[in-house]
């Protein structure tokens, strides 16, 4: 899928904006990285064993957030969560999903790049940011 790229700029109206955007958004949603990254997340919202182990991840890694603030996090706290993680990622189904957001992440930020150098702004940065100094 192309997007047209060549605009009039007397032309462009906010309408004309939205309208590229959406495009993109489409043109994103059929790359394979994008299309590889949706299944992997299906088939880890589908398997109960990684649910489980996500469960436990999670549990271990509020546990320990909640002690660093109270000023009780020690290292073996902290190795119990890199242990829960290392058990997580060993999954077949979790490792896919890990290479897959790390493509699509990549693929995104090729296309951050792209958007914001005509804007000498982090178009990605400043979507999502709040504060930016």
């Amino acid at each position: 899928m192309s997007i047209e790229t060549e605009v009039d700029a007397d032309a462009t109206t906010g309408e004309d904006v939205d309208a590229l955007a959406g495009r993109l958004g489409e043109a994103i949603a059929d790359l394979p990285a994008y299309r590889r990254f949706a299944e992997a997340k299906a088939a880890v919202e589908d398997d109960e064993e990684a649910q489980e182990r996500i469960s436990e991840f999670e549990q271990l890694r509020q546990e320990f957030a909640f002690a660093r603030q109270m000023g009780n996090a020690d290292e073996e706290s902290l190795e119990k969560v890199r242990e829960a993680q290392a058990d997580l990622h060993s999954l077949p189904v979790m490792a896919e999903y890990v290479e897959a957001q790390d493509e699509l992440q990549d693929r995104l930020e090729t296309l951050n790049e792209a958007v914001s150098e005509p804007l000498a702004v982090d178009f990605g940065g400043e979507a999502g940011g709040c504060c930016q100094d």
